[in-house]
């Protein structure tokens, strides 16, 4: 029996039109031997929509809810349920409206970038309902959104990050010359100034004096209330590793390097000039990167780690930037759902598209069996004791550390 896959993508994003993208050249690459494709779509609005149209991308161009072949639905999120409602209409002049079950899914492959659904708030949903899902977990996904957290979660674990200053929007609004002022004296020019939670190069700019920053940031702002300025370096070189796996099974790819890494990569150069229904592997790029053997197992040994640090599981993608000058290197970030899913990585390693994404299944379902191998069943006394009133749930506070637990 097959295997019902959702393959899970949009969301209330600036990079939804991104999601699309990898979300069709995955479902084109699954093997429909092994298992049934239900594409869920999730729209600007937060509305949730299935149907097989959903696996053409013509369909999005604009989108439309109401056309035949697609569906309208929300997730039961009854645990290990797994059902997609949806609700219809009977025929009739008194027909009531009923509640049906669209689709039933075993394993949801998210497809996400962005807030909504790369940040830990999907992965979230789907815990409560108990669903296997491909992407790293809630605190991973929050971490790996969130530029400023992560940065300061990198330094804290005394890995190599750049310089870097971040800013709410109130700060700036409130006084912006000494926003203006401590860049220019703590970190210099020229700068990169980056909307904490967004990818894909959306709102992120290039400042190289002090009229371009408080430009750049008010850029930024506009995407987000907190903003993230890094130093700039000399034309480095940039460098990027995938991770495959889960637990203690982990594997890293060989390295990339972008052609036009030398110079800021926008949102349009990414995804539009080259083809945008190729998406980010269309990019110009040098596969292995022309790179010394060390930098190369430096790389992936960093990467490796990252990816255990974070509890990661599936399929992620680091980004490093490397300095000719000092010869140093600095992580940039982890995409916890990179584009395209980095699948041109693993194929040119040897592992099909198709296979990548039966070892993303099979790392969702074992993550799921270790959860649910967890002991939920401990019971204590304190609700019988809770009954008594306040004096009763005291008592029980006392007896649970006279007995060697910890209070609640």
């Amino acid at each position: 029996m097959k295997k019902q896959i959702g393959v899970i993508f949009g969301s209330r994003s600036c990079e939804r039109e991104v999601a699309i993208i990898s979300a069709i050249q995955l479902m084109r690459h699954v093997d429909r031997e092994q298992y049934d494709v239900i594409p869920v779509y999730i729209d600007e609005s937060g509305n949730w929509y299935t149907g097989d149209k959903l696996t053409d991308i013509r369909a999005f161009q604009p989108f439309n809810p109401n056309a035949a072949g697609i569906t309208k639905v929300f997730p039961d999120l009854t645990s290990g349920s797994g059902a997609l409602m949806t609700h219809t209409r009977g025929s009739g002049l008194f027909a009531k409206e009923k509640l049906e079950i669209a689709a039933r899914v075993d394993v949801y492959i998210v497809v996400m970038h962005g807030l909504n659904g790369e940040d830990g708030t999907l992965q979230g949903m789907l815990e409560l309902a108990n669903i296997p899902y491909t992407s790293t977990g809630v605190a991973g996904s929050a971490l790996g959104m969130d530029k400023i957290m992560m940065k300061q979660f990198f330094r804290g674990a005394g890995l190599p990050v750049l310089p870097g200053e971040w800013f709410t929007r109130s700060m700036y609004e409130s006084a912006p010359d000494d926003v203006i002022g401590r860049v220019r004296d703590q970190l210099g020019f020229p700068v990169f100034i980056k909307p904490a939670n967004l990818g894909s190069s959306i709102g992120v700019s290039r400042a190289d004096d002090e009229e371009e920053l408080r430009d750049s940031l008010e850029l930024a702002f506009e995407y987000d209330r907190r903003v993230l300025v890094e130093k700039g370096l000399d034309h480095p070189i940039e460098l990027n590793c995938s991770v495959l796996g889960y637990d203690d099974d982990v594997t890293a790819s060989s390295i990339e390097m972008p052609l036009n890494s030398t110079e800021f990569l926008d949102f349009r150069e990414k995804y539009l000039a080259s083809g945008g229904s190729k998406g980010m592997a269309s990019l110009h790029r040098v596969l292995p990167a022309p790179i010394e053997e060390e930098l190369k197992l430096l790389i992936q040994d960093l990467s490796r780690q990252i990816f255990r640090m974070l509890d990661c599981k599936g399929v992620v993608r680091i980004d490093y930037m490397f300095d000719k000058a000092s010869e140093k290197l600095y992580i940039t970030e982890i995409n916890t759902i990179p584009g395209s899913l980095a699948f041109y990585l693993w194929e040119y390693d040897g592992l099909p598209y198709a296979k990548l994404i039966d070892r993303m299944i099979a790392c969702a379902e074992r993550a799921a069996s270790d959860k649910n191998r967890a002991n939920y069943a401990f019971t204590s006394d304190i609700l019988k004791s809770a009954s008594g009133g306040a004096k009763g749930a005291k008592g029980a506070k006392g007896a649970g550390k006279l007995s060697g637990t910890k209070g609640i």
